[in-house]
């Protein structure tokens, strides 16, 4: 994608409804993003999570086989791999690059143990680190109460020191507003050598907080992605210990 793929043109409806059966808004590259202020959602704390499981064994898709040499089979679902020791072992991590109105900069993550703390600077916080691709997945809060000293939030997932997988995965980022739809962005574009994305932009707009799509995948890590949207932080290598939840 380009740089400027998924920026926001101002339209006041520019986001998919969704289903009453989900009670889901999907961001997608044509309608890529959704006013929390203009849906009474900018209140209260924000649950981000992120939830991945493993793709089908057909990488490129379903297996493409007769039905008239397998009659059964179009009765049978398809079968999902599991996180067996076969598998490439892959380790997503949810992270939030921060800016404040003061000017303050910063990350939250697993790798450092940058949780971050709900209650104070930087208003959000990360509440463990799910390394298996649990059912619960990962979970981050951003106390919006606090959205006036909030400038921008880049939530972002990244693959930990392992092979890169992203096509390996089916990825979702989910935010779920104090009031109103949930808000689901699918990472299902295929990136075979990407480590990081940038999933999503949560940005004070006068006053007004918009959620925004961008799901810009990228080689490197946190420092390619601080480049990308100009955050001007210094990195260095890290590492989990063994005990980081």
């Amino acid at each position: 994608m380009g740089f400027f793929d998924g920026l926001w043109g101002g339209r006041d409806a520019d986001f998919d409804s969704g289903s009453a059966a989900t009670n889901s808004i999907e961001l997608t590259k044509r309608h890529h993003q959704v006013s929390l202020t203009k849906q009474g959602a900018a209140t209260g704390h924000l649950r981000v999570n992120l939830s991945w499981r493993m793709r089908t064994s057909d990488i490129g898709g379903f297996p493409r086989e007769s039905l008239f040499r397998h009659p059964f089979k179009a009765l049978k679902p398809a079968e999902i791999m599991g996180h067996g020791q076969s598998m490439v072992n892959v380790d997503l991590d949810l992270g939030c690059l921060y800016e404040l109105m003061d000017g303050t900069k910063g990350v939250v993550q697993p790798l450092g143990g940058y949780f971050g703390d709900v209650n104070a600077a930087p208003y959000v916080k990360l509440s463990g680190d799910d390394r298996f691709g649990s059912a619960s997945g990962e979970t981050m809060y951003v106390n919006l109460d606090h959205r006036e000293q909030i400038k921008r939030l880049l939530v972002f997932v990244y693959i930990y020191d392992q092979t890169p997988a992203f096509d390996r995965t089916h990825a979702i980022v989910t935010l779920y507003p104090s009031n109103g739809p949930r808000i689901e962005i699918h990472l299902d574009e295929r990136h075979p050598q990407a480590r990081s994305c940038a999933v999503v932009m949560i940005e004070n707009v006068k006053g007004e907080l918009v959620v925004r799509r961008e799901v810009k995948f990228v080689y490197g890590f946190q420092a390619e992605l601080d480049r990308l949207y100009g955050w001007g932080l210094q990195w260095g290598r890290g590492y989990k210990s063994t005990v980081d939840r």
